[in-house]
């Protein structure tokens, strides 16, 4: 996005100004960098990135943006680049995902009573909290910001008789009723309840105006339109503020949140509260494009998981009951699926302050709804995609250290890994799960190789806790995945109940919608055992085999089929990063002893499938894990096993990246000689001494340290092979 360099300058000095005038000597604010002039919001708002674009806080209950009419999947957050129409701001969004909802409460600015207006690129301006647009057809600039539970409007009119649209009926899921009423002559009140993919939402607002209202004309329940006139600077300021529980509740939030009008101090403190987050980690490159990449992706990371309570504690729970002052913060929007594999591991490096409150959410999560979450938003159980996820990034959470009540958190995992439900019945029954035996013969393979996975999580906190019969009966669960692998032809394929393999049957053929797989093909499902990877070195016959068919994923062509899923992107072969079946591949070589083989590779796909463009990531970034694995990958370390210790080495694209993982406590990670050509690693040390494995244990990483690679431009036999666990 291009922008007039002068306006840039005063925009960034006056936020300057602003936070320097609200901030004691010495304080927080002067010792971070400043870096969200790295982050673009546009990037990954085209393509099929679905990313948010408008004003928010790090993982803030409102993300107040532009909203467009829906024409479909790429409409999934709201606003598509592509688009130049806008219909209104509103003030919830999601960010990244493969199905649409939210968009409550819109509010549109206008002159005439047009309810909508054409816009232009050139006049748009994006900032992490903070965004700027010209509606072309009233001259409107309408700019936004926020605060975790309050969105701040203020519009510049070409005129003093100026009106302003609020529409209840306007969002990306199913309206079902509303209400708004007048309080006083500066303020208004209401709720929008609607259905859709989450089957029940009540989203409670109270909005207050700088100028007071002159009229109100309404459209049924839904649609007010208020008259008002301004003072001589033809500013209105607008400022709404949500709960999931109440008016009331609203009202408190906003009093808490926003008491005042300052809108360039607001935006100020936007842009603080982005900074200290983003300076979590400090990222050191002299290549500028890949500074931008790195901060403009970790900044998706943090726009979810949302807070989803009240500041005085109070939240909507998965049973529909309101719970009042849990006690912790709760979250909500947790696409697990996509999230335990990368961003929820990097959470617990640079975000381990947050976990006890994530894990007291899934344990709540667990008794309001009898099992943890599997894809929820805002107190709904969506049951989107397959598998037991939550029990991975709870476990995660467990075996990392992270406070809770062990017990409560094991029996968690356990009922939830018991349920007969989405396969589990039969896969109880067979010790797999057959495809003529599921209630829709559809996913079959994938929904057993994510099972598999989760029961070894299972296992795993089972062994923790000295539980010897859990922890053996979930170890033999978790080998499930063994049934699907067919060794004559080296891979995966749907089963049916008499232990036959499923005819016919293409590793290449993808059918939308679902047929062996979700969202994949026999190629890419083969390797989704992250768990026991030598497991599978072992079912295809050793290190070589196993390294001759890993090579092939990355030249392999053949016909996928009519129906493609657009998840299916950033194709390398058929290595798939834009969907995360494949995420962990990658870093999958050393396990067989061939770290090098991964540098390449990684490079090709950090370089090349990653931009600061519109489309500037492969596939949607499902709600920042597209982000968070460039994070991690970038970094030169991935997590490879659904739950557990260990980082796994790839290629690291920086100099120099400095974490700081809690407790004042920083871990530093150096790659000296570095550069496009020089990819591979040569060696290691860690904290000054010789370093030989292929990893880094997390217990060593949030202790502190110093990881330091050197590398050069030719493959290396550095590293031993990374080991089962003990």
């Amino acid at each position: 996005m291009k922008l007039n360099k002068c306006f840039c300058f005063s925009l960034a000095l006056s936020f300057a100004l602003v936070a320097y005038s609200t901030q004691p000597k010495r304080s927080k604010v002067q010792s971070m960098v400043n870096l969200t002039q790295y982050v673009d919001p546009t990037s990954g708002t085209g393509g099929h990135g679905h990313v948010f674009l408008g004003a928010d806080v790090p993982f803030g209950l409102v993300q107040v943006g532009p909203s467009e009419i829906n024409k479909g999947w790429d409409w999934c957050s709201g606003y598509y680049y592509s688009d130049s129409v806008l219909v209104g701001f509103s003030h919830t969004h999601l960010s990244g995902t493969g199905c649409g909802a939210l968009g409550d409460i819109l509010i549109f600015p206008t002159v005439n009573g047009e309810n909508e207006s054409t816009f232009s690129h050139r006049n748009e301006v994006a900032h992490p909290g903070y965004y700027s647009v010209k509606l072309d057809k009233s001259g409107i600039k309408a700019e936004l910001t926020s605060t975790s539970r309050v969105g701040f409007h203020r519009y510049t009119y070409p005129c003093k008789d100026v009106k302003l649209i609020v529409n209840l009926k306007y969002g990306l899921d199913d309206y079902v009723s509303g209400k708004i009423t007048k309080d006083n002559d500066k303020e208004i009140s209401g709720c929008r309840v609607s259905s859709g993919w989450a089957r029940h939402r009540e989203a409670y607002f109270t909005a207050t105006f700088s100028s007071p209202i002159k009229d109100i004309r309404s459209q049924g329940d839904t649609i007010n339109i208020l008259s008002f006139e301004l003072p001589a600077n033809h500013q209105l300021l607008v400022k709404v503020a949500l709960s999931p529980v109440s008016v009331a509740n609203a009202k408190q939030n906003m009093h808490a949140e926003l008491p005042g009008w300052n809108f360039g101090a607001t935006v100020a403190a936007a842009d603080k509260a982005w900074n200290e987050q983003l300076n979590r980690i400090v990222y050191k490159t002299n290549n500028t494009i890949d500074k931008k990449v790195f901060y403009t992706s970790l900044y998706h990371t943090m726009i979810a998981p949302s807070l989803f309570c009240d500041v005085n504690g109070d939240y909507y729970g998965s049973d529909g009951k309101i719970y009042r002052n849990g006690g912790f913060k709760n979250y909500t929007t947790f696409s697990l699926w996509d999230t335990y594999r990368a961003a929820q591991p990097l959470m617990t490096l640079i975000h381990r302050d947050m976990l006890p409150d994530m894990a007291q959410t899934f344990l709540h999560i667990f008794a309001q709804q009898g099992k943890l979450p599997v894809w929820h938003l805002w107190g709904n159980e969506t049951d989107c995609m397959v598998g037991n996820p939550g029990i991975c990034a709870l476990a995660d959470m467990f075996l990392k250290g992270v406070p809770m009540d062990k017990e409560e958190a094991f029996n968690a995992m356990k009922k939830s890994a018991m349920r007969n439900e989405r396969g589990m019945k039969e896969l109880k029954e067979y010790g797999y799960i057959p495809y003529d035996k599921a209630e829709d013969n559809t996913e079959t393979v994938s929904r057993g190789l994510e099972f598999a996975l989760s029961d070894w999580c299972v296992a795993q906190v089972a062994k923790e806790l000295n539980k010897q019969d859990d922890y053996k009966y979930f170890l033999k669960r978790s080998n499930s995945y063994t049934k699907y692998f067919d060794k004559s032809i080296g891979f995966v394929r749907p089963i049916d109940s008499k232990g036959k393999f499923r005819e016919p049957f293409s590793p290449f053929f993808i059918v939308d919608g679902g047929h062996n797989f979700t969202e994949g093909n026999a190629w890419q499902y083969t390797w989704l055992v992250p768990q026991d990877v030598h497991g599978l070195i072992r079912e295809f016959g050793g290190d070589k085999p196993f390294l001759t068919k890993l090579d092939s994923l990355f030249l392999a062509t053949g016909d996928l089929g009519k129906n493609v899923p657009p998840d299916v992107s950033g194709l390398i072969g058929q290595f798939d990063l834009g969907n995360e079946p494949v995420h962990q591949v990658l870093y999958m070589y050393p396990y067989a002893g061939a770290l090098w083989k991964s540098a390449p590779l990684l490079r090709q796909s950090l370089t090349t499938l990653y931009s600061i463009n519109k489309d500037g990531m492969p596939g949607n970034d499902d709600v920042g894990q597209m982000g968070a694995w460039y994070v991690l990958s970038s970094m030169g370390i991935y997590q490879v096993e659904p739950a557990g210790s260990r980082f796994i080495f790839g290629s690291p694209l920086m100099d120099e990246a400095i974490l700081k993982v809690g407790a004042g406590k920083t871990f530093r990670i150096i790659a000296h000689n570095n550069s496009r050509e020089n990819m591979y690693i040569q060696s290691v040390k860690f904290n000054g001494e010789k370093y030989t494995k292929s990893y880094v244990d997390y217990k060593d990483i949030i202790k502190g340290g110093t990881l330091e690679f050197t590398m050069g431009n030719k493959p290396s036999n550095f590293g031993t092979a990374v080991n089962d666990r003990p």
